[in-house]
């Protein structure tokens, strides 16, 4: 059995980590509602220009010169997964659910004989993939400096991915991240940003024949537009992950201050116990030996 002072010390420090977890989980909740209405704000915009490239992908024929964020390269043999994890852990299984998917995905493609390479935004997903995929990162972008995402942050990676696709480096591009639910509930979502995947509104009868024109013509619209959608929803993205890291965070925090607490009262009840039979066995003692006197 444990010492009385053991048992003190272990107390002590348990009702430390509390302290620190809860503080931990109110800070989380402070951030989540800014990063939640800025999740919530950014949804609207980067549907809408999926809802625009798709009428406009469908006034046009996809062929060898349409632009290759459009029509891709011809061919699918390099996958590119984009994984977008956080900085920083105690996050519950905010990162661990982001990397089974991408796991799940790249032992797919590898089983049909494509190349598949990383692409990793944040640390937390690094360890475990260049374990499982010794080689196969070719960068990793740094957020740590990153108090308060921003759509220039997203640019910066969307130009280098751009860059990429067209030294040929890759031919599809598939990015990772957790779709925010609620506080309790992120979903892992999987998206093709290169080449853009068309919505199924693309095909869509109503809007194939709706009345519309453009000036200038489709194409070089598109050729505008098709660089900075990949930007936008590389964006949602990360306001997405933003939320949901928080919300996991306060939910992981929240849970861990009750086992805190339930560890407590265990503790506290066997160190009352140990304390009890302590005193009783110096009272049988006492007892005992004035008898023998």
């Amino acid at each position: 059995m444990p010492s009385l002072k053991s048992l003190k010390i272990r107390i002590g420090s348990v009702k430390s980590t509390q302290k620190i977890t809860k503080a931990m989980k109110m800070v989380a909740a402070a951030k989540l509602r800014r990063a939640q209405e800025a999740a919530e704000a950014g949804r609207p915009y980067a549907e809408r220009l999926n809802a625009v490239m798709a009428s406009l992908a469908s006034k046009i024929t996809i062929g060898p010169q349409s632009p290759k964020l459009l029509g891709g390269t011809g061919k699918s043999d390099v996958h590119l997964l984009v994984v977008a994890t956080s900085e920083r852990g105690l996050a519950g299984a905010f990162n661990s659910n982001i990397v089974k998917l991408a796991r799940r995905t790249a032992d797919r493609l590898i089983a049909e004989g494509k190349t598949v390479k990383f692409y990793l935004i944040g640390k937390k997903g690094r360890a475990v993939i260049a374990r499982l995929y010794p080689g196969k990162i070719v960068h990793q972008v740094d957020q740590s400096h990153i108090k308060s995402v921003g759509f220039s942050d997203a640019l910066d990676v969307a130009k280098d991915l751009i860059h990429r696709f067209e030294a040929g480096e890759f031919d599809v591009a598939h990015l990772f991240y957790a779709h925010f639910r609620s506080a309790l509930l992120q979903e892992p979502t999987e998206q093709q940003i290169i080449p853009v995947s068309i919505p199924i509104a693309a095909n869509d009868t109503d809007q194939s024949l709706a009345a519309v024109e453009y000036e200038p013509d489709e194409e070089e619209i598109l050729a505008a537009l098709l660089p900075r959608n990949v930007a936008v929803q590389l964006f949602r993205a990360m306001l997405e992950n933003a939320a949901s890291e928080q919300g996991s965070r306060m939910t992981a925090m929240d849970n861990a201050t009750r086992n805190a607490g339930d560890m407590i009262k265990r503790l506290s009840i066997q160190y009352n116990r140990a304390r009890q039979a302590a005193i009783t066995t110096e009272l049988v003692e006492i007892i005992s030996g004035a008898e023998a006197l």
